[in-house]
């Protein structure tokens, strides 16, 4: 059985019983006389109750209203004590803050980034992992997940938003170049040796950015697996294989001769760093500040194209 007594009816009701007029609760709450009116003759129809004797000249509350009164006015006050605690907590940068950044270019790129937002608001209480679970870190009671992906972003539940793009390129140490020459096409990567991930990235077949803006996808020889883009980028200058490595990671690899950049139609489709949190309408004022402080800060970063 649904109550007759709600917030909203108590709130008038007790407008009226203090204003001692209909009139001067609607003033007060901002609504037409005829809305308090009704309001209230509602109350008492549903409670079969009268609570205030109406008279031309004044009004006055009956015994059923002034208990009415007496009880509702201090829980009506905790409530609303209790909304203005809960507004002002989501507005407030301090408290808890738990984020998850993934490794070795989370803390390349954001390590500072987050330790400047701390020295910034010093009521926050920061936790910081770093891992490459992703998507699954939001299971983990976590506010914000910073994730790195490449090419076409799965469907999920949860709210992403852009934070930087990260430009890639293929790359082969030059006794590999000897040893299987220059593809001249990506299908080749079938065939010849590659580096390629373990579970970061899901582990995803190796992705390219055709001239229409499409992604195409290789399901490369992949004899060597990594979970680190610094691994990946040794094995590559070793000689075990063709890699796909940021074009910043590699760059000096590319200048001083160890590495040689392979160039195709097909570009190697970019990292991608999504920040991650589950919902946007009630996303706290404290991970809404950090995720725009990260995207302030990164934008301001230039990466090698």
């Amino acid at each position: 059985m649904r109550s007759a007594l709600d917030f909203n009816t108590l709130k008038v009701f007790i407008a009226v019983v203090e204003r001692e007029s209909f009139v001067g609760a609607s003033k007060v709450l901002e609504m037409p006389t005829s809305n308090v009116s009704r309001c209230i003759s509602q109350l008492e129809e549903k409670l079969n109750l009268q609570l205030i004797e109406r008279s031309t000249r004044h009004m006055k509350l009956t015994q059923a209203g002034h208990l009415l009164y007496t009880r509702a006015k201090p829980l009506l006050e905790a409530l609303e004590q209790t909304e203005t605690e809960l507004t002002l907590r989501q507005m407030q940068l301090k408290g808890p803050l738990r984020i998850c950044i993934p490794n070795e270019i989370g803390p390349a790129l954001l390590g500072s980034v987050v330790a400047d937002f701390a020295c910034l608001y010093p009521d926050l209480e920061i936790s910081c992992v770093t891992n490459l679970s992703g998507l699954e870190s939001l299971r983990d009671d976590l506010d914000l997940a910073i994730i790195i992906t490449r090419g076409q972003m799965d469907d999920s539940d949860y709210i992403a938003r852009h934070l930087m793009t990260i430009p890639c390129t293929v790359v082969a140490a030059p006794s590999v170049i000897q040893r299987y020459g220059t593809p001249s096409h990506i299908q080749q990567f079938e065939e010849l040796p590659c580096i390629t991930t373990v579970s970061a990235l899901k582990g995803a077949p190796w992705q390219f950015v055709n001239t229409k803006g499409g992604f195409e996808t290789i399901k490369v020889n992949g004899h060597y697996r990594v979970n680190s883009g610094e691994m990946a980028g040794r094995a590559a200058v070793s000689g075990v294989g063709f890699a796909i490595l940021s074009k910043q990671a590699c760059q000096p690899y590319i200048s001083d001769g160890r590495l040689i950049e392979v160039e195709f139609e097909q570009s190697a489709a970019p990292l991608q760093l999504f920040a991650l949190y589950s919902d946007r309408r009630y996303l706290p004022a404290k991970t809404r500040a950090l995720i725009d402080f990260m995207h302030q800060k990164l934008s301001n970063i230039s990466l090698a194209t």
